[in-house]
């Protein structure tokens, strides 16, 4: 081999190697893995309208769906590597966080009241305290789950007091009709459909305990491909902003992947609200709040420093591609 090609065949190595530190030998991938869930409306909308398959095709990258039942549905996703971006509540998030999720929270799809406690006209029961030795059915790592210790917690219970049964949110709807359970930790619009249809009762509700409906991206997709988060949100607020102006065409969406009446849409829906997108104080003051609580509550270990998951887990860099 001559010197020369030697020295070309080494320059080149060299250049291999600068283009692997500093980023530039990754990748673009051929495909988005991306969910949808009918606690997140912008979600459905979104996937309805193809704004994301629009914004992505002219690079080849195609788009994959992947329902969610649930945050703690969408937080397995996203742990598995099947989910590049996944909706969750922010405190739901932040419990994955916490157990080593690597996960970012980059943006608000809705503040919604999407959870309370719910019972049957005939339990008897019209406050916490009446929850006592009490069938609850709940889905462990959502915020139904995380709002039912909170509410225990104030009413000096805690998860030991309470015979907790385990489903996901459809089973909890129909374990309550059926009497399986005395109580629920509901979720939008699964709750609502069950106050319309069989006359479920709200009997706790509280709004400020409700955290933010936030949509999370994997810390490795986000190092890896910050330009492709921006315009993953860029479609997220075109979709939002879809949704805020063509009420009628959101309720279809919700009624036709829910298959629910439109008095039950109605219910979810005055329950959402849809006009915020920028991840900031707001969401970590309220998530924060909620860590806090569930520590006290034994279920966040002691030596956990809440404040610093919070911050860890909620990425501001991407803003403004929201704003845009």
């Amino acid at each position: 081999m001559s010197l020369t090609r030697r020295l070309l065949l080494a320059a080149s190595a060299i250049t291999g190697l600068t283009v692997l530190a500093t980023g530039g030998a990754i990748a673009q991938p051929k495909e988005i893995k991306i969910d949808f869930a009918t606690y997140n409306p912008v979600s459905l909308v979104l996937k309805d309208k193809g704004f994301l398959e629009k914004e992505l095709e002219k690079d080849g990258i195609s788009v994959r769906w992947v329902q969610s039942l649930g945050s703690n549905k969408a937080l397995e996703f996203l742990n598995a590597g099947s989910l590049d971006f996944g909706s969750t509540a922010g405190a739901a998030a932040l419990i994955a966080k916490i157990n080593g999720n690597p996960i970012k929270s980059i943006y608000v799809y809705s503040r919604p009241e999407w959870t309370a406690l719910v019972t049957r006209k005939d339990t008897g029961i019209a406050k916490v305290e009446d929850l006592k030795g009490k069938r609850v059915a709940v889905t462990r790592g959502t915020d139904p789950h995380i709002f039912l210790v909170r509410a225990l917690q104030e009413a000096k219970l805690t998860e030991k007091d309470v015979k907790l049964v385990l489903l996901q949110h459809p089973d909890g709807r129909t374990a309550l009709e059926r009497g399986d359970v005395d109580a629920w930790a509901g979720l939008d619009p699964l709750m609502a459909a069950a106050e319309v249809e069989s006359g479920a009762q709200l009997f706790y509700r509280n709004a400020a305990a409700n955290t933010w409906g936030v949509l999370n991206v994997s810390e490795t997709f986000a190092k890896d491909n910050p330009a492709l988060v921006g315009r993953v949100l860029k479609a997220y607020e075109a979709a939002r902003k879809y949704a805020l102006a063509n009420p009628a065409e959101l309720k279809k969406s919700l009624a036709t992947y829910t298959k629910l009446p439109e008095a039950v849409i109605d219910r979810q829906l005055e329950r959402t609200e849809l006009t915020h997108s920028t991840i900031g104080q707001p969401q970590a003051d309220t998530i924060l709040a909620a860590g806090i609580a569930l520590q006290q509550a034994g279920v966040v270990p002691a030596d956990t420093n809440v404040k610093a998951t919070v911050d860890a887990l909620i990425d501001r860099q991407f803003a403004t591609a929201s704003a845009q």
